[in-house]
């Protein structure tokens, strides 16, 4: 980003607190202080497009889980650089950060719905989406199929060190009746060690000690042939998933996801998903998050050893079962309440309106306990009031096929006062997550969201939640102001 004088930032930022937006102002201050710029003050003027009720009153989008995009954006500023726009997904960011929605009793979804007004007729609404968790210990048996990239570009600290030590700690903590494969690729890929019971844990100790540095990177011959022993072994009472470890930089074979996916479409047919765990300074992120949106999977970035184990201790574990396949969600707003609407993200997810209840069309594949939020800016109609809009969420039995609906609807009525002082905490921790999204990839500001908010915010609640998680939201930010 080029910088802006200081006194204009001045400018921007009464004008984004007085109204929220508006033309940029030439008018200096007297006697400005040469400060370095602040890069969250200077957010471009020209707002987002929003759609119109009158013509398009339906938004539909599959579901996503996946993280990849906010933990590789963290990797970037914490070593003094800004992710490209097109790196940053903003739905990535929100669903990084824990919920607190209630829990469904049965092993469909909860739908949540709140939102608050801001300046100038608008408002923010959050739709949250929640499936019930289950005991790591009480899920069906897993047979996992790591794809393990060993190309040149993982010889780099944090890279095949990490996948080997994630690797190694994972198989202790799986149990009895898992089952485990492992798939090494460079410029080509080899089946090291085929499907084996988890009790044989010295022998896969052994091949993922094994695994070395060689080559180019061949994703396609790797995918392939990872898909091809998971359909082998595939197991109907277990949940079958292969496992791609890399950093998505391939340079040989075909390079497209949707190639590589056509390629091992047959194997994937019988309900294997995919997880792509991401890893390196540099990283292929357009390639592995395709791979992972449109192969029935999630797409996550690990860039320490503390992050990998949390990763494959805590998370993946706990999440091996699926509660939804091909789930979507669809939010219909009424022309007489909302005139304009825009959804935060998802644009890599967006649906027709007839592919909601077209189930042969994909969706997102959602474990037990997972949380999903969207958010969308809204423009009121003025005085107008009642139903807002429907949201519906269906979905897919993991094993019938069978799909299913769940249906909430939000009033105009139960919409927050004021953003920071009539909303919770993970509300407004939403709300700042994807404020700092949109600030990296378009450099726009959000409504009610003041350069000063980003700045002072999350710091208060991380002391409100005392969660980890937002603590290093407010480091990040704090890091981002200082890179001109």
């Amino acid at each position: 980003m080029r910088a802006r004088p200081y006194a204009l930032v001045l400018a921007i930022s009464a004008l984004l607190l007085a109204a929220c937006g508006g033309s940029s102002d030439n008018t200096t201050a007297p006697n400005p202080v040469q400060r370095p710029p602040d890069p969250l003050a200077g957010a471009a003027q020209e707002q987002p497009a929003q759609r119109d009720t009158l013509t398009d009153q339906v938004s539909t989008f599959a579901l996503d889980v996946d993280t990849a995009s906010y933990a590789y954006a963290r990797r970037l500023i914490q070593d003094g650089r800004l992710p490209e726009p097109g790196q940053v997904r903003t739905e990535e960011f929100v669903n990084a950060f824990a919920q607190d929605y209630p829990q469904p009793a049965d092993n469909g979804f909860a739908v949540h719905a709140d939102g608050a007004r801001t300046p100038g007729g608008e408002a923010l609404i959050r739709i949250g989406l929640q499936t019930r968790a289950t005991d790591s210990s009480a899920r069906r048996p897993a047979n996992l199929t790591f794809v393990v990239d060993v190309s040149g570009s993982m010889n780099e600290p944090g890279r095949l060190d990490l996948v080997r030590d994630a690797m190694h700690t994972l198989v202790d903590q799986l149990m009895p009746g898992d089952q485990v494969a492992i798939v090494p690729f460079s410029t080509t890929a080899e089946l090291l060690i085929p499907m084996t019971p988890v009790a044989e844990r010295s022998g896969l100790h052994a091949a993922i000690d094994r695994l070395a540095v060689d080559g180019s990177t061949n994703l396609e011959d790797g995918l392939i042939t990872g898909y091809q022993e998971a359909s082998r072994s595939f197991r109907s009472v277990a949940t079958n998933r292969v496992i791609l470890l890399s950093d998505g930089l391939a340079n040989t074979g075909s390079t497209s996801w949707q190639t590589i996916l056509d390629r091992v479409a047959e194997h994937a047919a019988k309900q294997i998903t995919l997880l792509s765990v991401g890893v390196g300074r540099d990283y292929g992120d357009d390639l592995m998050e395709q791979l992972a949106d449109n192969g029935d999977g999630a797409a996550i970035y690990v860039s320490s050893l503390e992050q990998a184990r949390k990763a494959f201790v805590e998370q993946l574990p706990a999440t091996l079962d699926l509660r939804a396949r091909d789930a979507k969600a669809q939010v219909v707003f009424n022309p007489g309440v909302v005139e304009t609407y825009h959804l935060l993200g998802y644009e890599n997810r967006a649906l027709a309106p007839e592919e909601f209840r077209d189930d042969s069309r994909d969706g997102g594949e959602i474990g037990p306990g997972h949380s999903v939020t969207a958010l969308y800016r809204v423009r009121l109609r003025t005085g107008a009031a009642g139903q807002l809009a429907t949201v519906t969420v269906r979905w897919q039995d993991p094993d019938t096929r069978r799909p299913a609906e769940t249906t909430h609807s939000l009033d105009s009525a139960t919409l927050a006062a004021d953003l920071w002082t009539a909303t919770s905490p993970r509300f407004q921790i939403d709300v700042l997550a994807a404020a700092f999204a949109e600030y990296l990839r378009t450099r726009q500001p959000l409504p009610g969201v003041t350069p000063d908010d980003l700045a002072s915010r999350p710091t208060r609640l991380a002391a409100t939640t005392e969660d980890a998680a937002v603590t290093e939201l407010a480091d990040l930010i704090t890091r981002t102001r200082a890179l001109g």
